[in-house]
């Protein structure tokens, strides 16, 4: 399933960041081409922002309307997925390939223990944790920190489960948070930095350099 109902606040987008423009295409549809290429994909199922269900199912993909958080975006679109598997994948992240997509759903084929797995890139950069004031509290050992991404595969019961609960939905920044808090054993693909989140304009235009330089 694709979240793709999110507002496009910080992009200054003036509507769905869904339907914004990269490369001539809209950012969703640069997802769904990678999950239609992938091996491992039986069903595309989209949460889309609430109204756009029509234009989002002429893509031909079932479209359910999203929630106002993400994770209630991602429980109402599992409720339409029958695998055994669930791939959850934002739209925002436009760079996603089919190749990564089959990886991340089989190293969680190949671990029967696995609750699920992430795409993930190992930190680079130096990360300090700051208090009040934004003064700095403590610099944490980035040896085994992972910028966490999606495409995000999960065992449809654990990920329905981990939904269960709509107190716990809002606060969630992704799926496989609210998978671990059940006791869920998560592991971890190593995905390219480039599969990057657009997130300001400055997300939009790197893009478009990569998908140039793909051309």
């Amino acid at each position: 399933m694709i979240a793709a109902a999110g507002s496009g606040e910080r992009l200054g987008a003036g509507g769905p960041k869904a339907f914004v423009e990269l490369a001539g295409r809209p950012l969703l549809d640069w997802s769904l081409e990678a999950f239609r290429a992938a091996s491992t994909i039986a069903e595309i199922v989209v949460a889309a922002p609430p109204g756009q269900e029509g234009s989002v199912a002429e893509r031909g993909v079932v479209a359910v309307a999203g929630g106002e958080h993400r994770s209630e975006s991602v429980a109402n679109a599992v409720e339409l997925c029958g695998e055994e598997i669930v791939v959850v994948h934002d739209a925002a992240r436009p760079l996603v390939t089919a190749a990564l997509i089959d990886a991340v759903v089989g190293q969680l084929a190949s671990d029967e223990e696995a609750a699920g797995t992430i795409a993930a890139a190992p930190v680079t950069d130096t990360i300090k944790q700051a208090g009040h004031g934004r003064q700095v509290e403590r610099t944490l050992d980035r040896a085994g920190l992972w910028a966490v991404q999606t495409p995000q595969a999960f065992r449809a019961d654990a990920l329905r489960e981990a939904l269960s609960d709509p107190d716990s939905l809002p606060e969630a920044t992704d799926d496989a948070m609210l998978v671990e808090r059940r006791g869920g054993r998560v592991l971890i693909y190593q995905a390219p930095a480039e599969n990057l989140k657009v997130t300001t304009p400055l997300d939009l235009r790197v893009a478009e350099l990569v998908l140039s330089e793909r051309a």
